[in-house]
């Protein structure tokens, strides 16, 4: 009790004669509260920015153990890639080339005749290249039956050369309707539309390629005019 009756009466003008027990309790008070303002100040942003590269730290371990996986496999990955490079070249080598489109392009015009279709517009338009091969847009307009467009198709697929043909914005309707009721009459239908046609790009036509022999050419030096040549008659 004696320390409460000495912190009851301690004068504060006189600091110095406190008590030696006084004296060390509100030392220890102020050396804890200069820890517990150095922990929020200091320490606690330290264990925030900790927690963060620990969470960093799980995050890396997962990639590194994704990464660490694919390398494992990335022999065989690649071998897979390779075959199905392969395949696809094998495959692109069955479309028709540039120098085949346009006999192509007849077969196509002749086979819809064959077929009894009557071809009221067949107009190829110009190429687009693309990565590894070229689309030609031909827009159409034929007439015929449902059993002639059947045949049609029949006849492109049998062709000697694979033919690919996608149907763009193309539309199948009746060519005869009754005015009074709107039914079809005839059994003729109108097929019209964008279809489209593709080849393979020979080595020398890749984007690649191009983009190889522009640099080419642009790196070559220009052609000057001849120096003029100066000096005296004999």
């Amino acid at each position: 009790m004696k320390f409460l009756n000495d912190l009851q009466n301690l004068d504060r003008n006189n600091i110095g004669g406190w008590p030696k027990s006084i004296k060390l309790f509100f030392t220890g008070l102020v050396f804890v509260v200069v820890l517990l303002l150095g922990w929020y100040l200091y320490v606690s942003d330290q264990q925030d920015t900790l927690e963060g590269a620990t969470a960093k730290e799980a995050q890396l371990k997962t990639e590194f153990s994704e990464k660490q996986a694919k390398s494992v496999n990335l022999e065989a990955l690649q071998q897979q890639l390779d075959e199905m490079q392969d395949m696809l070249r094998q495959l692109l080598r069955q479309l028709p080339s540039k120098t085949e489109m346009p006999e192509l392009l007849v077969d196509i015009s002749q086979t819809a005749l064959s077929a009894g279709l009557e071809t009221e517009l067949f107009q190829p338009g110009p190429e687009s290249p693309k990565d590894f091969y070229a689309e030609k847009p031909i827009q159409l307009r034929m007439v015929g039956t449902y059993h002639q467009f059947g045949t049609f198709i029949s006849g492109v697929a049998s062709l000697p050369r694979v033919v690919i043909l996608t149907l763009h914005d193309v539309s199948l309707t009746p060519k005869n309707k009754d005015a009074k009721t709107g039914v079809a009459t005839g059994g003729l239908l109108v097929l019209q539309g964008t279809v489209k046609t593709y080849r393979y790009l020979e080595d020398d036509e890749s984007p690649e390629a191009k983009a190889a022999n522009a640099k080419s050419a642009s790196g070559k030096p220009g052609k000057g005019k001849p120096a003029a040549k100066t000096g005296g008659q004999k």
